[in-house]
Order: structure tokens, then C-alpha cells, then sequence
């Protein structure tokens, strides 16, 4: 998208979203090949996020907890397989799978996240290994697809990619804390 597209998007709503702040970084990032158009476009958007016509809409502020929980189950059996077998399994097609016939355990506060992964493990963790299980059953006997294209996958960096993420969405978490002993 380009930037006028995104400050006329930004202008109408009120608001740039996560997305619309990424790529406007991206384009910053080109900043030496800017026309006198998207410069033009980036100063009308730096004077409306400072006299509040724009906001900056805050990055997703809650988790599901399930999805660590699944996908450390998945990564562990898919693990097993593989070590024992010359099969090659989709992680996020189990986890897709299974997370679909599970119930979502969403929490705002890393209280929260641990109340859940607790509650988790004691009353669903049996419930989410046969899911897993179940979903890598449905993967081996599951057909070849010509030209079938994962969501979101470019190169063969996408789950290095997905974890990276995951681990500086917590990263400021753990950096506002206070350090406490364990």
C-alpha cells in the first residue's frame, strides 16, 4: 500500500493501525528514494498523529494461552515423528487443527496468562493431546494438494518468523517487570 493510501485510510478512520504503522516504517526505511509526493504524504501524517487527528491504535494487548499450549504439544510429537520416521509434518496445520476443537483461554495481564496455562494443564491437558493427536492422524492420512500455498509463506523462515514474534510480544513484558527473585 502506498503512503498517500495510507494517510488518506489513516485521515478518514482516525486511526492507523498496526499494519499501516509497519508499513509506514517500511517506507521510512526507503526513505532516501521518497518522491516529493510521499514526503509530502509523511508530513501530513506526522502533524495529524501530533494534533491527535490521528491516533496510533495499540498493538494487540491480550493472548490466547491455548495456542502456546498446542503448539508446544505439537512441536514435541511432530519431533517424535520425525526423529522416528523420514515423514516431514506441517506444525501449523496440526496446530490449526487442533486449536479449532479446542476452547480459547485469552488472558489481558501475565497473571492472567499463568492462571490460565495452570488451569490448562490441569484440567485440559489430556483434551489437548488427543486433539493433537487427532489432527496429526488427520495430516498423514490427508491428501496431497498441487499447489497448495500456506498462508503467509514466502521462504522457508515462516515458523522462525512466527516465534521471533512471539517472543518479542513477551520480550516487553519481561522488560517491565520489576526483577524479582525466583
Amino acid at each position: 500500500m502506498s503512503i498517500e493510501k495510507i494517510v488518506e485510510q489513516a485521515l478518514q478512520d482516525g486511526y492507523l493501525t498496526p499494519a499501516m504503522e509497519a508499513e509506514v516504517g517500511r517506507i521510512c526505511n526507503t526513505a532516501s528514494e521518497l518522491s516529493i509526493e510521499e514526503y509530502m504524504a509523511l508530513d501530513r501524517l506526522m502533524g495529524s498523529l501530533l494534533t491527535g487527528e490521528v491516533v496510533v491504535l495499540p498493538r494487540k494487548q491480550f493472548i490466547n494461552v491455548m495456542e502456546e499450549l498446542v503448539l508446544s504439544e505439537a512441536i514435541a510429537r511432530v519431533a517424535e515423528i520425525e526423529a522416528t520416521s523420514d515423514r516431514t509434518l506441517d506444525v501449523g496445520d496440526i496446530a490449526a487443527y487442533a486449536l479449532n476443537r479446542l476452547p480459547p483461554l485469552y488472558a489481558t495481564t501475565e497473571e492472567g496468562a499463568n492462571y490460565q496455562r495452570v488451569r490448562a494443564k490441569d484440567e485440559l491437558q489430556e483434551l489437548i493431546s488427543k486433539q493433537v493427536d487427532e489432527a496429526i492422524a488427520r495430516y498423514l492420512d490427508r491428501p496431497e494438494f498441487p499447489g497448495r500455498v500456506a498462508l503467509g509463506k514466502s521462504s522457508g523462515k515462516e515458523m522462525l518468523t512466527q516465534v521471533s514474534s512471539i517472543l518479542q510480544s513477551y520480550a516487553t513484558i519481561f522488560e517491565s517487570q520489576p526483577n524479582t527473585p525466583s
